[in-house]
């Protein structure tokens, strides 16, 4: 990855505070896939919604809201400068921070060069033509520009709960593809109710990205490419490499999910033994996938076109694979990457299924963060494993088409580029290291009566590891959705606060007893949610600098605050954390984002807590160790304060 390994925010500090994660985020998401909570989707009585939301009927259930959503905000300059500096605080020495205060100061005075920046992005926010003044950028920066494989880097995984109803993988699939369509129908007629958060309804604009759409290869940006869904009535499964179009449905009517069990059947049947593997080349490094994907057009420029449109165009991706993974770290692996071959990496969607009926999700992160992804997956297995779906219909058409091969014409070039694929990808993950925590000593349930926020609570749990495994916190981010406003996606709430350090101190400083660290945990606590709130709010700070800094001109000079250090310092995410819950859910997860850090991925549910730590070779499994020992130790720091149970008279 430039040579095919190389990360590249790793050399360049200046795009770290560019990701997740994914998924993260995440991660983002995350995100590379971070994700905020969100209310469950429901009709709901939309007079209690402030002023300003307008319903227009006329475009659906799901957008409806969309054109009254507000626009996302530019925070003033000393909003800014000062929860930048507060930021910095934890994280640099006395000295450090008076150079930085400098600096700062330096660029917000009346005649620095933040002023006319800012008078730039107003402008920019306020122009009709733009619905959110980071849209465009960050889509561009974080995701479609940025070179380095979009596995392990940018994608990220869901790994659902067993069914065992449905061990045979084939029935596995046909279910999972029923569930799916079923959403996919509500998605492509509008009726799809939006998310809410906190009352207010979120931004639905990137689910026209999740079925019939593929990220595309280019220099020096990738774009995404939508396929009519009523031309496009296909799902592509993919089975030792090779790549089957299945229509999902025939002369206007949707396969039922016996019809659909039987087109498995059949592929499993067809694939025979492994062919070329073509998909390989969608795991390599962005300009390398580019210029190979030029040497497979000039291959057969007629029949490579149509199989690359098939594969395109498909509404989302089954890949069936002949892996039999158990544990959760098994798993894992099998869903955030695979083998590099059995897949196509620039779909958005890709559900995988196991010759043990063992399943998961793979998310590509750049034009749709986890949220919309978790809900899709969170309601193919509600409607699974509570039969709200008729799955039981035994009637089959004889008059169905077989499963149509997708044939590449694969020569030698091709082969070479497919070659070089296979061993870039193995030394990219090989130099990863992977561990899950599936800590069951307590959950949300025991969380809320400690009268904690739940997600603040896990990210101290995740402050005192790292501090137990370095002696000292890093900047960490966490991702907070902004998709209360149009186009919106994340901003960055940066976890580390003077809060947090004492707090941390505390509990590695044996003469503090558990009254006093408690008391600084709250303070912790409340620190964290004043600033994930404030992001959420669209008033973080790190894509306002990131905005502004956009604003440069080609030839000005930099101006100070840029070239401070700490500012590079302080968005290195030496942890990469989000949240996405399900109870469906056994794992999620997404990479590190940079070479130096860890990727946390977490989810909450009601009686465990679930870590996904993923590292270059920084010792994930001890990471895992120390997140399992913080959580039993503030469970002991806290228990004083619940409240004694009631005797029963």
């Amino acid at each position: 990855m430039l040579s095919s390994i190389a990360r590249t925010e790793a050399r360049s500090p200046a795009l770290r505070s560019l990701f997740f994660s994914a998924k993260s985020h995440a991660t983002t998401t995350t995100s590379p896939l971070r994700l905020a909570a969100m209310a469950p989707a429901s009709k709901r009585n939309n007079s209690s919604l402030p002023a300003g939301y307008v319903e227009d009927k006329s475009k659906g259930a799901m957008l409806r809201f969309q054109d009254s959503l507000p626009r996302l905000p530019v925070p003033t300059l000393e909003e800014t400068a000062a929860r930048y500096l507060k930021s910095l605080k934890p994280l640099l020495a006395p000295k450090e921070l008076e150079n930085s205060t400098k600096a700062v100061q330096e660029f917000i005075a009346p005649n620095g060069p933040g002023r006319k920046l800012q008078e730039k992005l107003i402008a920019r926010r306020e122009d009709p033509k733009i619905k959110n003044w980071m849209y465009e950028w960050w889509n561009d920066a974080a995701y479609l520009s940025y070179r380095d494989p979009v596995v392990p880097y940018v994608s990220y995984f869901y790994s659902h709960r067993d069914d065992r109803r449905r061990r045979d993988p084939a029935k596995r699939a046909a279910a999972i593809s029923t569930a799916v369509l079923e959403f996919k129908k509500q998605v492509d007629n509008g009726t799809l109710e939006p998310e809410y958060m906190k009352k207010l309804p979120m931004c639905m604009d990137s689910y026209k990205w999740m079925f019939n759409a593929s990220r595309v290869p280019a220099k020096p940006a990738d774009y995404p490419v939508k396929f009519d869904p009523a031309q496009n009535k296909h799902i592509l499964v993919i089975r030792k490499n090779q790549f089957f179009k299945v229509p999902h449905e025939v002369n206007g009517q949707q396969l039922n999910t016996s019809e659909l069990e039987q087109a498995f059947r059949r592929v499993y049947e067809l694939a025979g033994e492994r062919g070329p593997a073509v998909g390989a080349l969608t795991s390599e490094n962005r300009d390398v996938w580019t210029d190979a994907r030029a040497v497979l057009l000039e291959a057969d420029p007629e029949a490579n076109g149509r199989a690359i449109e098939a594969i395109e165009s498909a509404s989302f991706v089954i890949c069936l694979d002949d892996a039999k993974p158990v544990t959760l770290e098994e798993r894992a692996h099998a869903y955030w990457h695979g083998d590099g071959q059995n897949r196509w990496y620039d779909k958005p969607l890709q559900f995988i299924i196991n010759d043990n009926g063992t399943s998961g999700f793979m998310g590509e992160h750049s034009m749709m963060d986890g949220t919309p992804t978790h809900r899709l997956n969170d309601y193919v297995n509600d409607v699974i494993f509570n039969n709200k779906l008729d799955f039981s219909d035994p009637s089959v058409r004889s008059n169905l088409p077989e499963p149509q091969p997708i044939r590449f014409v694969v020569n030698d070039k091709v082969q070479a580029e497919i070659d070089r694929a296979v061993t870039d990808f193995r030394k990219v993950i090989g130099l990863h290291q992977l561990a899950v925590q599936a800590y069951q000593g307590y959950g949300k349930g025991l969380i809320k009566k400690f009268k904690c926020s739940p997600d603040a609570y896990v990210q101290m749990i995740i402050q005192l590891a790292y501090f137990k495994m370095y002696g000292k916190n890093r900047p960490t981010y966490e991702s907070a959705a902004t998709r209360r406003f149009q186009q919106g996606r994340t901003e960055t709430c940066r976890t580390v606060s003077e809060e947090s350090v004492a707090w941390c101190k505390s509990m590695a400083d044996e003469s503090v007893d558990n009254q006093t660290r408690a008391a600084l945990f709250r303070k912790a606590i409340d620190a964290h949610l004043e600033y994930i709130s404030a992001a959420s709010d669209g008033k973080g700070v790190d894509r306002h600098l990131f905005g502004l800094k956009r604003l440069i001109e080609p030839g000005q000079e930099l101006p100070s605050l840029y070239k401070d250090p700490a500012y590079g310092y302080s968005s290195s995410w030496y942890l990469s954390t989000s949240q996405l819950s399900s109870e469906y859910f056994n794992g999620y997860g997404w990479s590190q984002v940079i070479d130096e850090g860890f990727g946390i991925a977490y989810m909450i549910n009601e009686n465990s807590l679930n870590f996904n730590i993923v590292s270059k070779g920084l010792g994930s499994d001890k990471m895992s160790f120390y997140l399992n020992e913080a959580a039993n130790d503030m469970r002991d720091m806290l228990a004083h304060t619940l409240e004694a149970p009631k005797a029963k008279l």
